[in-house]
């Protein structure tokens, strides 16, 4: 299966060729890296790139099948990498000055999957810093710019990820999901992102945000590669307590093209609600599309999704875990220290001053609601919130399979439009939060473009473990519409 973008390969097509001896792996990741080059000054998608190191795992992968020894899911199929997600010996700076220089000495769960199965990393991207934000301008480096439309957003935190698929520098990547971090920028930039249901895939590596909340997951071009990497990185790990200790489903051999018999329900707040005329117009097509694919549409009028709670549940529960997850960031075990003369005042300027705005506006949120005195009126509360949505879609799920709508309720908007007014930008997720609350497996596929040229999200939420089947409701969508990944028109400038 391959994008429309003509010249780009897909990474099954990759792994195809390079098993069989059609190209090696280092043709593979020449190409890759020239595609970089080409296209990273306009596009700003990563904070690093292993060029050596790529090179020489694909010097190994050829030796391997040289010998016959060649095996693997994503063999020479190059694979972006978050940066908050550890690579071992690459920078994992989470996009904030209070870690510059720091290289793990390890790599996470996921990351090991990837090059257990052949994969080759080849370079860390750029996000929101510590993963809080809905538009990558939080991070200390740089924005990054929607390859759709450069003077947008790709969306956030995982907008370096989507980017770059977006811009076909890879066929795929991994991106991390708090709050809507995977699904929201795959909106935004016309790609696939998934999120699985919490604990489907190990956090071991994962640098926290929300412990409770964040999740590892993938984004690609198509369903076929996307449910691929999933299938790699999906699976039990005793370094994590939180790791489901079920085996990981094969994904790709659940993949249908068929709806027959299945229910989608639409939700007006996921709808009709939706602020953008454009968007909803590409909805209500899509939710067409999935009819005549043979799925049955339910409205559920009937059933409270609680979303005008949940962007304040969400930054209420993910701010007071970011409070004490970004505690250990103190100037003295990892990154550049202040070097003041005694202990409080080192903290206070490494934190002051290494810090984003962003990110010490959120600390001092979370720290003030788990204060005391306050901590039962508003921590425990959005906690007692966050039941609510779970068992608001354990009703749902009682009359459908799925719940489909906008995974964004506006496309992609200019830099610098929101970054000013973060009530405004929190409001950017309010579609993907309710999900995420609730641990629940939800994907974004492109399902169309406004008038501007912008891509548009569907998003399908699935119950909890529902993974497998949430993929192949989004691949059966996919084969009906046709619309894969929508590739930036600049990604066909390196042909």
């Amino acid at each position: 299966m391959t994008s429309p973008a003509g010249a780009f390969r897909s990474a099954v097509s990759i792994r195809d060729d390079v098993v069989h001896g059609r190209r090696s792996a280092r043709e593979v990741i020449e190409e890759t890296l020239a595609r970089i080059d080409r296209l990273e000054p306009r596009v700003d998608a990563f904070l690093a790139v292993d060029r050596a190191g790529a090179l020489a795992r694909a010097a190994e992968i050829d030796a391997e099948v040289t010998a016959g020894r060649a095996q693997g899911r994503l063999l020479g199929v190059p694979v972006a990498v978050k940066d908050n997600i550890c690579v071992r010996g690459l920078p994992a700076t989470c996009a904030s000055r209070i870690l510059a220089g720091y290289h793990p000495p390890f790599s996470a769960h996921a990351v090991e999957r990837v090059l257990a199965e052949g994969g080759v990393v080849i370079g860390k991207t750029n996000c929101d810093e510590f993963g809080m934000g809905s538009s990558t301008e939080n991070s200390a480096y740089k924005p990054t710019r929607n390859p759709h439309d450069l003077e947008r957003v790709p969306g956030g935190s995982s907008g370096g990820s989507a980017a770059a698929v977006a811009a076909g520098m890879v066929p795929l990547s991994l991106g991390s999901d708090t709050g809507g971090s995977i699904r929201q920028p795959a909106s935004l930039c016309g790609v696939i992102g998934f999120k699985p249901t919490f604990g489907a895939v190990s956090r071991f590596g994962l640098v926290a945000f929300a412990s409770s909340l964040d999740q590892i997951g993938p984004l690609g071009a198509s369903l076929l590669d996307v449910a691929t990497l999933a299938s790699v990185i999906a699976g039990p790990d005793a370094r994590d307590s939180t790791a489901l200790p079920r085996p990981a489903p094969d994904f790709v051999a659940a993949l249908s093209p068929s709806l027959e018999g299945v229910r989608i329900g639409v939700h007006r707040d996921y709808v009709e609600d939706v602020a953008d005329a454009a968007v909803r117009a590409l909805i209500g097509r899509a939710l067409e599309t999935l009819r005549e694919a043979g799925a049955r549409i339910v409205h559920l009028d009937g059933v409270d999704l609680l979303s005008r709670y949940a962007v304040p549940a969400y930054y209420l529960v993910a701010n007071s875990e970011a409070s004490s997850n970004l505690a250990r960031f103190d100037g003295l075990r990892y990154g550049p220290g202040a070097g003041a003369p005694d202990l409080l005042s080192t903290y206070t300027a490494t934190r002051g001053r290494l810090f984003g705005e962003e990110v010490k506006r959120r600390i001092l949120l979370g720290t003030f609601a788990l204060s005391s005195g306050y901590h039962d009126a508003y921590y425990l509360k959005a906690l007692r919130v966050r039941r609510l949505f779970i068992e608001a879609f354990q009703e749902a799920f009682r009359n459908v399979d799925f719940i489909a709508g906008a995974t964004s309720p506006i496309p992609a908007f200019a830099l610098g439009e929101k970054i000013d007014d973060p009530v405004t930008m929190y409001q950017c997720d309010v579609l993907t939060i309710p999900a995420s609350l609730a641990g629940l497996p939800a994907v974004s596929v492109p399902c169309g473009r406004t008038p501007q040229g912008l891509p548009v999200g569907l998003q399908i939420i699935g119950p909890a473990l529902a993974d497998a089947r949430v993929l192949s409701c989004a691949f059966a969508f996919e084969q009906r519409s046709g619309l894969m990944g929508t590739l930036a028109p600049l990604a066909e400038e390196v042909a």
